[in-house]
């Protein structure tokens, strides 16, 4: 077990920042010992649900509050107290948020029967539930989204007094508390289901691939594709971010992990420290768009909509390519504009040699992206996936002390036929458990086995505690939904989108845009896109914007948010890295990441962006003409916005022809006559032009 320094001295470590991870360990002494070990309960606990699911709904997400509120209140204790009275009672006050998640499933049957009539021990437990969700928020993320959530309790309490529209008619102490801490509207809503579920269970995935090597191959393989190239160093984040993004969709987690190399790599190739650090923001951010995995987001937008994960990968996947395109012309342009050149061959790795070394770490992301589209659910495809990470990080273990390649041969090739064996009639859980419990055995027995076997038991604690602030998020979230659903104010919202939405759909967009940006800046991406898709989404989805596409802007919003000064999250991650301003970071990751802010725009007037049917192009076009016509368009606009937010092309652009390129790309996402005509043309103009001044200085030069 890693612990922290086995002092009795509390850890260094503000509230604010336990937002982005607690520190490395568990704690001092016994009490880090008792996180550890409470850590990998919480984490069988939800792979026992991953994998056989037999306790009801309800029970798993109050067992997964319960454990949410112990290691918050318990770490939070651990990293913070002064003495072992003060630790002891941050564990006391966890274990009362636990056994209000046990009385879930204890007193199951009971509050069935008695729903809507609470007694007097239910109005305890769920007061007592409201009020530590709250403050273990509060003290695991700051004030603004308890604050937020807190207006909302208070608009649910005394909403009756206030003036038309906004009143509504009240409602008892008793309504609130049985709605919001025993329904599956509160607490226990959606947003929880998909945390003790979905979200957990890829965490470990990512976690797992993570120790298998994964961050290496990554690295490797980026540093080999593109080091060479003009402003290479920025090339390999962009490209080895968004390869992680595929594991792990966390913006932040990205930053500091692909970021401790990259961010360094490039201020020592002549980036300023500012725009190295907006590159990896931009990029880790992307992480959260980036198919197969992409952010806890994409599952709870799933199980809202009620369609299958891979509906929302098909949509996701053209604007990601675009996303990611974007921040890879950015960094070529600025390269050319300041003049920076790639690494030398001698240090940088030979792409394929890394592939060939560990290419079968990819298997793991293959199996799990063919199962998602093949329609099963994410729970089982993140199940089997885990499963198949954890048999390829034993048997690396086990042959390793092989000192013949033929043995190793012989063991993979013996595994592989096991596995087909047990699966002649279907990839069933019992089977492959089996197969992982030999795998287990048989690595204890080695010492590079046990070796191996203790890191993993600590990837189960470390995506226990990772797993927390998104947890909480999800769960105080529900206060807003169980408002929401109650008091119905949400329409109210809905209209004004739908009445403005009547003049300018794109007045509406951008009101949406700006409570998500606005909603950003105080609180993480998941309750910034569950609160902006429940206020807007449906009223968008009234003005003709495919579901998806409404649900997808206020995702990707929230995004934008996290790079947007003054609060900037990523660029927080990033700024002790590059040993710069978090504000200049933040500026630079909004200029790099410009596509971000244009390419939601693109997908709700070009639905084929998102390989959804509605585009009216397809009229003409037919689907797929209307999907290449508008990924066309889309490469166009964000390559002109790249250019006038950089001022270069192939020389430094004039202010007229920053002008001419601006216009052009505002041509490209209108929808007037004409629009796109004057688009391409001014586009064409802009790159001729550039092409002949650089031929021109060329010329004068020689």
């Amino acid at each position: 077990m890693r612990q922290a320094a086995g002092t009795e001295e509390a850890v260094k470590a503000e509230f604010d920042n336990f937002e982005h991870g607690f520190p490395s360990g568990f704690g001092p002494g016994g009490w880090g010992y008792l996180a550890y070990a409470i850590g990998i309960a919480f984490a069988a606990f939800q792979l026992y649900v991953a994998a056989f699911n037999y306790l009801p709904s309800q029970v798993v997400r109050g067992v997964h509050v319960g454990f949410l509120l112990l290691m918050t209140f318990g770490l939070i204790g651990n990293f913070t107290a002064k003495s072992d009275f003060g630790r002891a009672l941050g564990w006391l006050i966890g274990g009362a948020g636990f056994l209000c998640g046990l009385y879930q499933w204890i007193f199951y049957a009971d509050l069935i029967a008695r729903d809507g009539d609470p007694t007097r021990a239910d109005l305890v437990v769920g007061t007592l539930l409201a009020v530590l969700i709250f403050e273990g928020t509060r003290r695991l993320m700051g004030l603004a989204l308890p604050l937020m959530c807190g207006v909302c309790l208070l608009y649910w309490f005394f909403g009756q007094y206030l003036p038309q529209p906004f009143t509504h008619r009240g409602y008892d102490f008793d309504q609130v508390i049985t709605h919001l801490s025993f329904g599956t509207e509160g607490f226990y809503g959606v947003p929880i289901y998909v945390s003790a579920t979905y979200i957990f269970l890829f965490i470990l995935f990512g976690s797992f691939l993570e120790r298998a090597g994964m961050i290496q191959l990554f690295t490797d393989v980026s540093l080999g594709l593109f080091g060479r190239a003009r402003g290479g160093p920025a090339k390999v984040a962009v490209f080895a971010s968004g390869l992680m993004g595929t594991i792990s969709g966390s913006g932040v987690a990205n930053v500091v992990t692909v970021g401790q190399f990259t961010i360094p790599l490039m201020i020592r190739f002549g980036y300023r420290r500012a725009f190295a650090a907006g590159v990896e923001a931009t990029a880790s951010m992307g992480g959260q768009v980036m198919p197969p995995v992409m952010g806890a987001v994409a599952f709870i937008m799933a199980e809202t909509l009620g369609v299958q994960y891979s509906e929302i990968v098909k949509a996701a996947v053209i604007p990601a390519v675009l996303y990611f395109a974007s921040a890879f012309w950015m960094v070529h342009l600025e390269a050319g504009k300041h003049g920076l050149v790639g690494m030398t061959r001698a240090e940088i790795p030979d792409a394929w040699k890394a592939l060939v070394a560990r290419w079968y770490l990819v298997l793991p992301l293959a199996a799990l992206v063919y199962m998602l589209f093949e329609g099963f659910t994410p729970l089982y495809a993140g199940s089997m996936g885990l499963a198949l990470t954890v048999a390829l990080i034993l048997g690396a273990s086990i042959t390793l002390g092989f000192s013949l390649a033929v043995l190793r041969y012989i063991f993979w090739i013996g595994l592989a036929l096991v596995v087909a064996a047990v699966s002649r009639s279907g990839l069933e859980i019992i089977p492959i458990a089996c197969v992982v419990g030999g795998l287990i055995l048989i690595a204890a027995l080695t010492r590079g086995g046990r070796a191996t076997l203790a890191a993993c038991r600590d990837a189960l604690a470390d995506s226990a505690k990772s797993a927390l602030p998104v947890g909480m998020a999800c769960a105080i979230v529900g206060t807003i939904i169980g408002m929401m659903t109650q008091t119905g104010v949400g329409t109210i919202f809905g209209g004004w989108i739908i009445g403005l939405g009547a003049k300018s759909l794109f007045l509406a967009l951008v009101l949406t845009m700006l409570l998500s940006i606005l909603l950003g800046t105080g609180i993480p991406t998941i309750p910034t896109y569950i609160i902006t898709a429940a206020l807007a989404a449906p009223a968008l989805a009234k003005l003709g914007v495919p579901l998806i596409a409404s649900h997808m802007f206020a995702f990707y919003f929230g995004i934008m948010a996290d790079l947007s000064p003054p609060v900037a999250l990523a660029a927080l991650a990033a700024a002790p890295i590059a040993k710069e301003n978090p504000d200049r970071i933040g500026w630079q990751a909004m200029r790099i990441a410009l596509a971000g802010y244009v390419i939601p725009f693109i997908f709700v007037y070009s639905p084929a962006l998102m390989l959804q049917a509605g585009d009216p192009i397809a009229l003409q076009l037919g689907f797929y003409g209307a999907v290449a016509l508008a990924t066309l368009k889309a490469l166009v606009a964000i390559g002109l916005f790249g250019i006038v937010a950089i001022g270069f092309l192939f020389t430094r652009l004039t202010w007229a022809e920053i002008v001419v390129a601006f216009v052009a790309a505002l041509c490209l996402l209108g929808e007037f006559a004409f629009s796109d005509t004057i688009g391409f043309a001014l586009a064409a103009a802009v790159v001729l032009w550039q092409w002949r001044q650089r031929a021109r200085n060329a010329v004068a030069a020689a």
